[in-house]
């Protein structure tokens, strides 16, 4: 199941970010990844002090998204990472490592998280295909939108043919790593909003008692 967030980033935060894209000091892409050969682009060198400021941008949006925190059910977020793709750079069809080093941490990635920056009619192509099946479902999302999907998936991202793709990447450890039982929840979730006080109050904390101890069963120790 895929998430997909308007609105993440709020224009001053795309306009920062777009700013700081131009004062921290970029590095090969395969740093973080020296086995892929498919992968070409640039990542913010996170030695950078002025990287910092990216990640806490991000990381705010992401805090207070409740779309994110109902559907993610967040335990730990990696430090979210810029990335820039140039004409001719991609990253041909992977999946995301399942265990992330972060720190004196290691981070398990249930659901990986791609926040576009850039508008996408300055860019050409470097949309993000996440393979369903047979199918190759494309994302190319607005400025300040984001997607969230399993990372247990294979993706891509196409070649750019012209202009500059920006984006921030970031991996969520769920509280609940099963994606169909982490579905469930959302879905019990969404459906308590959609209702809201149109539903009975008893029926209304009937479902919030399951809902609660679903997770409550279901979270990781």
């Amino acid at each position: 199941m895929f998430l997909q967030i308007k609105n993440l980033l709020n224009a001053a935060e795309i306009t920062r970010l777009t700013a700081l894209s131009r004062e921290i000091r970029f590095v090969d892409g395969r740093a973080s990844n020296p086995a892929n050969q498919s992968k070409n682009n640039l990542q913010a060198d996170q030695g950078d002090p002025k990287s910092l400021e990216s990640i806490q941008i991000v990381n705010a949006a992401l805090s207070r998204s409740r779309e994110f925190i109902d559907f993610a059910i967040p335990r730990h977020v990696a430090p979210p990472l810029l990335c820039r793709y140039e004409p001719g750079m991609k990253y041909g069809g992977h999946a995301d490592a399942a265990l992330l080093q972060i720190g004196n941490m290691r981070l398990r990635s249930d659901l990986s998280c791609t926040v576009f920056v850039s508008d996408p009619s300055t860019y050409e192509g470097g949309e993000l295909s996440i393979e369903l099946g047979t199918l190759a479902i494309p994302f190319k999302g607005a400025a300040g939108e984001a997607v969230v999907y399993p990372s247990t998936m294979l993706h891509e991202v196409v070649p750019v043919r012209s202009g500059q793709r920006l984006v921030s990447i970031t991996f969520i450890e769920s509280f609940i790593p099963d994606e169909h039982q982490r579905t469930q929840v959302y879905e019990l979730n969404e459906i308590a909003a959609l209702e809201g006080l149109a539903m009975k109050w008893e029926n209304r904390v009937r479902l919030d008692v399951v809902r609660q101890n679903l997770i409550r069963m279901w979270s990781a120790t």
